[in-house]
C-alpha cells in the first residue's frame, strides 16, 4: 500500500478540488471545514477565487492545483470534461505515484474504467465516487457517496469521504458511476411521477400544497416529495440540478441499458420528456421545473378539446 494512503488520521492531506460550481464549492468547503489542506481550480475563475475567503489555495490551472496533492477530487460536468482536465490539462503529468484520484462527476461506467486504467499506468489509484443529495446534501455534509474501486482505497479515505457524507463501497471500478445512473433513474422518474401528481390534483380542486402535507408519513413520502415537491409548490426553480444534466445521465443509462440489451420503458418516456423540455428552453432550469414542461402539454391539449 502506497505512503499516501497509510498517512495517518493526524495527518491531513493535501487536497486538489477541481470543479467548484454548484455543488464543488459547498464540498471544497466542507473539506476546509474538517482542516484539509484545499487548493481549488474552476474553468470560470471566479467561482474558485470564492472559496479563497473560507481558506482555499486558489490554483490559475488544473495541472497547478494538482502539483503536490496527495489527492485530487473532480466535480466536472461529464466525461469529457474530466477526461481533458485529467490528461489534457496535465493532472495526470504533475501527480506523483501514489496519489489518489476521486471522481464525484457524473459520467458513463466506460470512462470512469478508462480513466482507472490510463491513471494505473503512472500509479495513481482512481475510485470513481459520484454523489447524490444535492446542493442541500452538499452544504450539510450529508451526501451518499457510491464508490467504485478497491475496498481497501475506498477505506483508507474514511476522513475524506466523512466530511462529505456517507460512503458506500458498492464493487470495481466504474461500479460507483453505474449506482449513480440508477440512483439519477430513480429521481427523474419519481420527479415525473410527483409532477403528474400535482397536475391531478390541482385539476381535480385540490390544493397542491396541502396535497403534500397530506401525503407525508404514508407510501409517497420521499425526499423527492419533500425537496422537490416544494419547489413544484412554491414555483421555484433555480437549479440545484440542471435539467441539461439530468438528462446526460439519462442518456448515459440508455447507453447502458443497450449495452446490457434491457428494456426500461419508464426510464425511456422520462428521457423522452426531458429531451422535449431541454430543447424547449429548459435546459438551465432545476429538474423538478419538468412539471412547467408538463402544464404545457396539458394546457395545449385542453386548448385543443375546446
Amino acid at each position: 500500500m502506497t505512503a499516501s494512503i497509510q498517512a495517518t488520521p493526524a495527518v491531513k492531506r493535501r487536497i486538489a478540488f477541481l470543479g467548484t460550481g454548484l455543488m464543488g464549492a459547498p464540498m471544497a468547503r466542507r473539506l476546509l471545514k474538517a482542516g484539509f489542506p484545499v487548493t481549488v481550480w474552476n474553468r470560470d475563475p471566479s467561482k474558485a477565487q470564492a472559496l479563497a475567503t473560507d481558506g482555499a489555495i486558489v490554483a490559475a490551472t488544473a495541472a497547478e492545483a494538482a502539483t503536490g496533492a496527495d489527492i485530487v477530487i473532480t466535480m466536472l460536468s461529464d466525461g469529457k470534461a474530466v477526461g481533458e482536465v485529467l490528461f489534457a490539462g496535465g493532472v495526470k503529468a504533475a501527480l506523483r505515484s501514489g496519489a489518489v484520484v476521486i471522481d464525484s462527476s457524473s459520467i458513463a461506467p466506460p470512462i470512469a474504467r478508462d480513466h482507472a486504467a490510463q491513471l494505473a499506468e503512472t500509479g495513481i489509484t482512481h475510485v470513481d465516487a459520484p454523489v447524490s443529495g444535492g446542493v442541500v446534501g452538499a452544504e450539510a455534509g450529508t451526501l451518499a457517496i457510491m464508490a467504485g474501486g478497491d475496498a481497501a482505497v475506498v477505506e483508507s479515505l474514511e476522513d475524506v469521504f466523512a466530511a462529505l457524507g456517507r460512503v458506500t463501497h458498492v464493487g470495481p471500478s466504474g461500479a460507483g458511476q453505474i449506482c449513480k445512473l440508477a440512483n439519477q433513474q430513480i429521481v427523474a422518474i419519481t420527479i415525473g411521477a410527483v409532477a403528474e401528481a400535482m397536475i391531478l390534483v390541482e385539476a381535480g380542486g385540490a390544493s397542491r400544497e396541502k396535497f403534500r402535507d397530506a401525503i407525508r408519513g404514508g407510501f409517497a413520502e420521499s425526499r423527492i416529495l419533500d425537496l422537490h415537491g416544494g419547489r413544484m409548490v412554491a414555483r421555484t426553480f433555480a437549479p440545484g440540478g440542471p435539467s441539461r444534466l439530468q438528462l446526460k445521465d439519462l442518456d448515459a443509462v440508455a447507453a447502458m441499458a443497450e449495452l446490457f440489451s434491457l428494456d426500461l420503458p419508464l426510464t425511456a418516456q422520462v428521457r423522452d420528456e426531458f429531451r422535449d423540455f431541454v430543447a424547449d428552453g429548459g435546459g438551465d432550469t432545476d429538474h423538478s421545473g419538468l412539471l412547467l414542461h408538463l402544464e404545457k402539454i396539458n394546457q395545449r391539449q385542453g386548448e385543443e378539446n375546446r
